[in-house]
């Protein structure tokens, strides 16, 4: 049976995610992704860092593709407000791709031209989670969407295929708990947690970006080593021992002045706490959801929503195995979620736009 998302004959379709630190690709061709990526894009330097990434990725990039983008890199330091974020990221999108096969989504306005985005900001901003939970909504019905990247945790209820979010904005689904600000790579520990039990004392940490998340998972070896991008901390190794010793200086010790035993519990301890932060904004979210509804879960950080899942007592489903997508491409469809669903979304829209109309 021919997938809904099918547009056989049809333009490749490219779906991004500009982001403040990575931007994300993800490529649709007839009805299905059969590839995504994700790149080290440190937009708060410029926005030359992201044009540096599509310099390089320019093979991928065919005459005549159709190309649809969400953002949430309008954040970034770089721009003097998220207004003038909006405007120079749609400024950077016409210049690079041009109008003509160029659609935005706007997420509860739905998808439009560069043009027209100018005066949808407030739809525009930050809406990669709204794209990536409405194909979930579409594809499930009913569930707790759940994605966690390098740096934010997304946390969205759907119920008949349709959203119920309470908050829109980042302020907004922040008080709401629809939106958590730790992530798997990026986040400092100093902001999971104040203290740290060491040896069974609580034990105050050093307010300084010593050791981050990525430093969690390496030592407790739910990392995929590709996902973390950046730099350690400390710009040294990134090795097991390296972010032992990095973890160390948070509570003002060495590595030797513990077991390792003892720095993995510990590991595991600033895991747990993580895990909590996700759990309370989860717990709010699902009050509107039936107790089986699954958890659907996408980003880098799914082995913590495989955990939330098995906290919550409810089914987990991967985003990658609902989607249509090459068994190749699913796990990194998975990771570069937002990509995949403004893709699969074009896809849609482009299919209705080009359906014939009734006589």
């Amino acid at each position: 049976m021919k997938s809904r998302f099918a547009n056989e004959g049809k333009p490749l379709i490219t779906g991004w995610d500009i982001g403040g630190a990575h931007l994300k690709m993800a490529q649709c061709r007839d009805g299905e992704i059969i590839s995504a990526r994700i790149f080290k894009t440190s937009l708060w330097l410029g926005l030359e860092q992201t044009r540096e990434a599509l310099r390089e990725i320019a093979p991928l990039r065919g005459e005549g593709n159709i190309n649809v983008f969400t953002m949430t890199g309008e954040l970034s330091d770089t721009f003097a407000s998220r207004d003038a974020g909006i405007a120079g990221l749609l400024g950077f999108i016409e210049e690079e791709f041009g109008v003509e096969n160029t659609l935005i989504y706007a997420g509860r306005a739905g998808f439009c031209d560069v043009r027209a985005a100018r005066s949808l900001g407030s739809d525009i901003a930050s809406a990669n989670w709204h794209a990536t939970a409405s194909l979930s909504a579409k594809l499930t019905g009913t569930g707790l969407f759940v994605d966690m990247g390098s740096t934010t945790t997304d946390i969205l209820a759907f119920r008949n295929g349709k959203l119920v979010n309470d908050g829109y904005s980042d302020a907004e689904r922040l008080l709401t708990g629809e939106l958590v600000y730790t992530g798997f790579a990026r986040s400092a520990l100093i902001g999971i947690a104040a203290l740290v039990p060491v040896r069974g004392h609580m034990t105050s940490l050093m307010n300084e970006y010593f050791a981050n998340t990525a430093d969690l998972g390496r030592i407790l070896g739910t990392l995929d080593e590709s996902d973390d991008k950046y730099p350690s901390a400390d710009r040294l190794s990134k090795t097991v021992a390296g972010s032992i010793q990095r973890i160390a200086r948070m509570v003002g010790r060495d590595s030797g002045d513990l077991e390792e035993h003892e720095w993995l519990d510990i590991a595991r301890w600033f895991s747990e706490h993580q895990l909590r932060m996700i759990h309370d904004g989860a717990f709010r979210v699902a009050r509107k959801l039936d107790h089986a509804a699954p958890v659907i879960g996408a980003g880098i950080g799914r082995p913590q929503i495989r955990q939330l899942a098995k906290r919550m007592d409810r089914p987990y489903l991967d985003f990658g195995s609902l989607i249509p997508a090459t068994e190749e491409a699913r796990d990194d469809a998975s990771k570069a979620a937002p990509a995949a669903a403004v893709a699969l979304l074009g896809s849609l829209h482009l299919d209705h736009q080009l359906a014939p109309r009734p006589a």
